[in-house]
């Protein structure tokens, strides 16, 4: 089983070939729950949202499979996000969900336990709570860096999460969260930024590089996984349903390269729509990942 940590939200995106004003249901923990149980993973989602999207986002979320365990929150989380043609994205919050300050018993159980905030709604020292268990913890550290100045999205390393990184075994930061984790940019110093996440404590460290694929470092090989080549539509939650396939790949078979290479193949399939509607399953997965190899 996977369980999630981290608030639902409802996001409005605009894109060069999208232009959607309904608002839309998203977030790191929420995509990665809803395309690991369409890979025949059980998945939980633990979060916090507002009373005018709670039925909404349970049953959204019981269709695709995934069991909500949900919180009241004074409001419900958003941003409105519009991408260039080059992929930049502006970011604007729409709202802020309450923290998530407990999670139920039952996900204890579950075999990887997925921390994805998206906006400082974790505390890190949760975080220690959950190391006392036996579930693999796996690391977004998306919604652990951003604050809010003035409506708009800024980024810090804290000295609190750096305290618990080595509590985690796997961490997956994209482009930017790696160079505000490590100083570093990944393209031009990959072994260096590697290291360095690696030096904080998790065992096995995912930089997600969007269309130049991945690195993947576990302290001694320095994996470079290819991305698939599709036409994406909509970004959103590619490093989200990324950690999904990585997650399902990596507790069958506990093989990086392989478990690098299924979750690249599933995020290709999750940019080419508007999630969450996105129909993927591991025969597609599969498809494109022996095309790769």
């Amino acid at each position: 089983m996977i369980a999630g940590i981290g608030n639902p939200v409802y996001d409005i995106i605009r894109t060069p070939s999208i232009q959607n004003e309904e608002r839309i249901l998203s977030g790191c923990s929420t995509n990665a729950c809803i395309v690991s149980a369409q890979l025949n993973t059980e998945a939980v989602l633990v979060g916090c949202v507002g009373e005018d999207f709670k039925a909404k986002t349970e049953e959204i979320l019981s269709t695709f499979g995934v069991k909500p365990l949900l919180y009241p929150s004074r409001e419900t989380g958003g941003f409105s996000l519009k991408y260039d043609s080059a992929g930049n994205r502006k970011l604007k919050v729409l709202g802020r969900a309450d923290p998530i300050k407990e999670v139920p018993e039952e996900i204890f159980s579950a075999d990887i336990i997925l921390l994805g905030p998206i906006l400082q709604e974790v505390d890190p020292s949760l975080v220690k709570t959950l190391f006392e268990r036996e579930s693999l913890l796996f690391c977004d550290p998306q919604g652990f860096l951003r604050d809010i100045t003035d409506h708009t999205i800024t980024h810090m390393f804290s000295p609190s999460l750096k305290d618990v990184l080595p509590l985690f075994d796997i961490i997956k930061p994209n482009e930017l969260e790696a160079y505000i984790l490590t100083g570093k940019n990944p393209l031009q110093h990959p072994k260096d930024v590697m290291e360095t996440l690696h030096s904080y404590g998790p065992s096995v460290c995912i930089v997600t590089l969007a269309e130049k694929g991945s690195l993947i470092y576990d302290g001694s090989e320095l994996l470079r996984i290819p991305a698939f080549t599709t036409n994406a539509q909509d970004p959103t939650g590619a490093g989200d349903t990324y950690a999904a396939g990585f997650m399902v790949e990596y507790l069958r078979s506990r093989d990086l390269y392989q478990s690098g290479l299924f979750a690249s193949c599933t995020a290709s399939l999750w940019v080419e729509g508007i999630g969450p509607y996105i129909k993927i399953t591991e025969e597609k997965v599969k498809e494109r990942v022996n095309t790769l190899k």
